[in-house]
């Protein structure tokens, strides 16, 4: 995914750009309607007097975070209503003109998507568009081309960000025994300890202990066969 950049509004404007604190509960989609990048579309909305903002604007090579996701944005024209209050919204930028940027910001927006969804334990169901809350004929260019096809686009990333499958018992097994013999491969290389370097010795000499293959372990465990 293209790298997220915060520049974040600040708090002494929270009373005009995101004056509730909330928890979101869905996605709204939308188009700039112009050809800026999102650093500036998010750097004209924090710095205007007007009261629409919104949290994020994706563009071909990265997306920019403009409010905290746990304030309201004012951005889908239904007041207190749900789209404002309770959504996240996103504005896809270089919508006026269209063309490879365009498409390239849609796609970096459907992969963001569906990293939200994930990380919110969402469904499909929870994206939705500015026109679903005041009809406006928003995102223009992505319903130009298509609503569902847009929808499609975040499953297909959905898909492709599957979980690790599960270890099967036998390569669990395989794991732990690798495990355990680095842990006394590490044992047999240390040093024999000061104390017992006389004894150690002395059982070398006598034969008691074998010292010909891989040295003495002196801080490895002793097999029942070696002990007796």
């Amino acid at each position: 995914m293209v790298p997220i950049k915060k520049k974040l509004c600040p708090a002494s404007r929270y009373y005009l750009k995101c004056p509730y604190s909330r928890t979101p509960t869905r996605i709204v989609v939308h188009n700039t309607a112009n050809d800026a990048p999102a650093e500036n579309e998010i750097s004209y909305m924090l710095n205007n007097d007007f009261e629409v903002s919104y949290h994020y604007a994706v563009d071909d090579r990265e997306i920019v975070q403009g409010l905290p996701l746990d304030r309201n944005a004012w951005a889908s024209g239904d007041g207190h209503g749900a789209g404002n209050m309770e959504g996240i919204h996103i504005e896809i930028c270089y919508s006026l003109s269209g063309g490879p940027k365009f498409a390239a910001a849609e796609k970096n927006a459907a992969e963001f998507i569906a990293s939200l969804l994930q990380q919110y334990g969402w469904g499909v169901d929870k994206v939705t568009k500015h026109q679903d809350y005041d009809g406006k004929y928003c995102p223009h260019r992505t319903l130009d081309l298509g609503w569902t096809r847009f929808v499609n686009m975040v499953k297909e990333y959905l898909s492709t960000e599957k979980e690790e499958p599960d270890l099967t018992e036998a390569e669990a097994r395989k794991i732990a025994r690798g495990e355990i013999e680095n842990y006394f491969a590490g044992l047999a290389a240390k040093p024999a300890p000061g104390w017992a370097k006389e004894a150690l010795d002395y059982a070398r000499e006598e034969g008691i202990l074998n010292g010909d293959e891989g040295g003495l372990r002196p801080e490895s465990y002793v097999k029942r066969d070696e002990l007796a």
